[in-house]
């Protein structure tokens, strides 16, 4: 009864910040503000990191950035493509935009994700304008902090286009262990981190993150305007195939660890990360089923064609979701009812969750609140740390 009291006051003081936030005055992106950025890039050649999301009403930026005379020299494109339809971990070729004729740099091509010596030395300046969604395994981050690597290796300037995180109004999850720092999990962070790419960029640069110890000399983050971390910022363009919708980009934290199981998450549905299920899960309260299809996006699916048992999240109030927080409660579950015991998971599990004890203490029969409860004394120190770097009200 307490713990639905406590989720109750939190949804009315989430719904009350949500409303104020309503009231004020919209929120102007970095990418919008040409005014600052503009004198900042005059008369220097310039790559952006960018894809479909790097939108100011129904301009993309890089035209924004072409009519008021900016000379870009580059497009780097990073997982899903510069249009934003391949498929997770998909390879993406290296092209030119037909639409400007500016060659489009792959950083989802090769192994390294890193530009070659060459690439570098078509600009000066990098800017970053991207959508993320705020999770340490969702990939736009680390792109960006391989653009950082580099631009500190060859003395290059780095702008931030800063836009707001959808998730961004609370931290929570475990630390990664560096142990399983992977092409989904980069920095010594929590699995939400509660921070803008701007904001993550100035913390990875101010605490020495980057590899060799390197330092980008110049870093610029051109701010929001009206943005709080509490602001309600639903985001008019799906940041990629697979998060459709503001349902999916709030359970996302929850729901992506069922990529480290044998279980669906909805891929190939029209509800991916707002589902989960698997052949296996027969029986009461599994009413629901789904069966993943190839479909663009998702041409691969796991589990394809085979149909699934269990529950359907997508009707489930935003605010709930967002006063759960990374919610475990959804995978274990899963793996309680699903009775393939430690088959359940995949060694892709532990590079989600950053740390090797939450498999463990799931197989142990430990509740999500005692799970959770484990990861708070570095969560209060990352908490404690992350407000150095801030650029918005929390």
């Amino acid at each position: 009864m307490k713990r639905v009291t406590l989720i109750l006051a939190a949804i009315v003081m989430l719904l009350s910040t949500a409303t104020a936030a309503e009231k004020g005055s919209e929120v102007v992106m970095g990418a919008a503000r040409t005014d600052t950025y503009v004198p900042l890039l005059k008369g220097k050649r310039i790559a952006i990191l960018s894809n479909m999301t790097g939108m100011v009403g129904k301009k993309h930026t890089l035209d924004i950035m072409l009519e008021n005379g900016l000379d870009v020299t580059t497009i780097f494109s990073p997982e899903h493509g510069f249009r934003g339809t391949a498929d997770a971990g998909e390879k993406v070729s290296s092209s030119v935009d037909p639409a400007t004729g500016i060659p489009i740099a792959s950083l989802y091509e090769g192994k390294t994700h890193h530009p070659s010596k060459e690439t570098m030395s078509r600009f000066d300046a990098i800017v970053v304008d991207i959508q993320d969604v705020g999770l340490r395994f969702y990939t736009y981050y680390i792109t960006m902090i391989n653009l950082m690597e580099a631009a500190a290796k060859y003395d290059k300037e780095v702008v931030v286009f800063d836009r707001p995180n959808p998730n961004g109004m609370y931290v929570d999850g475990p630390m990664l262990n560096m142990k399983y720092r992977s092409g989904v999990g980069r920095l010594p962070i929590p699995a939400v981190h509660g921070l803008t790419m701007g904001e993550i960029a100035l913390m990875a640069n101010g605490e020495g993150w980057l590899d060799e110890n390197l330092k980008v000399k110049h870093l610029t983050v051109v701010k929001c305007l009206n943005y709080t971390h509490q602001t309600r910022y639903r985001l008019p363009i799906a940041p990629s195939p697979n998060l459709p919708n503001m349902t999916s980009i709030y359970l996302y934290p929850s729901t992506c660890l069922f990529e480290g199981t044998v279980a669906s998450l909805g891929r190939g549905t029209k509800k991916p990360f707002q589902v989960y299920g698997h052949p296996s899960m027969k029986g009461k309260g599994y009413k629901f089923s789904f069966t993943p299809k190839s479909v663009p996006g998702a041409k691969n699916p796991p589990l394809l064609n085979q149909k699934c048992y269990g529950r359907d999240l997508s009707k489930l109030a935003d605010e709930a979701i967002i006063a759960e927080g990374m919610n475990l409660e959804y995978v274990i579950d899963a793996y309680r009812n699903s009775g393939l015991g430690d088959k359940f998971f995949t060694s892709f599990f532990e590079k989600l969750t950053g740390d090797e004890n939450v498999r463990r203490m799931i197989i142990e029969g430990k509740s999500a609140a005692e799970i959770k409860a484990t990861w708070q004394p570095e969560l209060d120190k990352f908490k404690e740390l992350r407000r150095k770097y801030l650029v918005y009200p929390e």
